[in-house]
């Protein structure tokens, strides 16, 4: 079983480090149907912000063990992305195709509200802009809004444009030029990043073959670059001769029947928690394949959403997703010097800021 108040067991999934919840909240409304449950790893750096993933769980814990990694991935990937926020992040068991309505949107809002601002909520898998508006009908701490309410939009802009941005980083580090053209990258997952991903893929001049589930998601890219190739699966994919492997799906893409069938040499997507389990990272450095640190490279989006909380603007934002790069390349710099993998480097990073951070809010303000 899962253990909320300590390290999490093998229920849980692949997080290590340090996964000590502050607060763990589950939300119930019988009336809507809503089943929810909201997690906030830590506040140093400031209120947990992280998207709301509405999935239908096969079960209870198996939410509860997403929600857990997820909270701590965004507390590392804040902390990384120069942001006052802590980690938080929310799941809403159901369908979203048939379970979603006004009324629940609404209860769930209520229940944000209710923490009084620890937690900011925003789009995640399965939610929209247009839910954030509904869920804020009930609650101020809710971000990824609509541009005419006020907010950012759909975050997957600056999340397929700071993955990119990671991406060159690392094909600096690895080719010594900061472009991919003529390199082959596979994209697994054309949602909502995949797809941009591809458009910046497709501008810099790479040959990109992608991979999908979906087949209205293929189809929907195929019309906006039709010269794109498409292959049967994920098992196909990482077995062909690619330069880069960008997943962008769920995650857990990096098990070890991947990585040792990968022929990339560089791994940089969209995806949360790509890593299946404790260790990948080290067999990723050992086959002598570059991983850029999904939390770090997929920072775009909250950056984006972060930025409303301020007065939204779009520039400003885009600035600061810019940096993924500079950021990106510190990380590899910092691995190589350190003699470790990328993905121990970035937590290292991120540690030392939510710590060094995290004690000056200490210092009393007297109110």
């Amino acid at each position: 079983m899962t253990d909320v108040f300590g390290l999490s067991h093998k229920d849980a999934g692949p997080v290590t480090g340090q996964n000590r919840h502050e607060q763990v909240v589950f939300c119930s409304d019988e009336r809507s149907g809503l089943r929810a449950i909201i997690a906030i790893h830590n506040t140093a750096l400031g209120p947990g912000l992280g998207g709301t993933r509405f999935y239908p769980y096969e079960s209870e814990q198996a939410a509860l063990a997403d929600v857990l990694n997820l909270s701590r991935a965004m507390a590392y990937k804040n902390a990384l992305a120069g942001l006052d926020l802590g980690g938080g992040k929310a799941v809403i068991i159901g369908d979203p195709a048939k379970d979603k309505s006004e009324a629940l949107l609404r209860a769930y809002g209520r229940f944000v509200q209710s923490l009084g601002g620890r937690y900011y909520t925003a789009c995640d898998v399965g939610t929209y802009s247009e839910d954030m508006d509904v869920v804020a009908r009930e609650s101020s701490y809710v971000t990824g809004r609509t541009p005419a309410n006020g907010g950012a939009g759909d975050s997957s802009i600056l999340t397929a444009y700071g993955v990119f941005q990671g991406m060159r980083a690392a094909a600096e580090y690895t080719y010594g030029t900061p472009t991919l053209r003529g390199r082959r990258v596979g994209v697994e997952g054309v949602g909502k990043v995949g797809h941009r991903l591809v458009g910046h893929l497709v501008e810099d001049g790479a040959e990109v073959v992608v991979c999908d589930v979906s087949e209205a998601a293929v189809a929907r890219l195929l019309r906006s670059h039709p010269r794109v190739e498409v292959v049967a699966d994920r098992l196909e994919l990482t077995g062909s001769d690619i330069d880069v492997y960008a997943p962008c799906s769920l995650g857990g893409a990096l098990d070890d029947e991947t990585v040792a069938r990968l022929r990339a040499t560089i791994v940089c997507g969209g995806a949360n928690n790509q890593l299946a389990h404790p260790g990948v990272e080290k067999q990723l450095a050992d086959r002598g394949v570059l991983y850029a640190p999904d939390y770090l490279v997929n920072s775009g989006g909250v950056i984006q959403v972060a930025d409303e909380i301020a007065g939204f603007n779009m520039d400003r934002a885009r600035a600061k997703a810019t940096q993924i790069y500079d950021t990106t390349l510190k990380i590899f710099s910092t691995a190589a010097e350190d003699g470790v993998p990328p993905a121990v480097a970035a937590d290292r990073l991120a540690e030392r800021r939510m710590s060094e951070v995290g004690r000056i809010r200490g210092i009393w303000l007297g109110h």
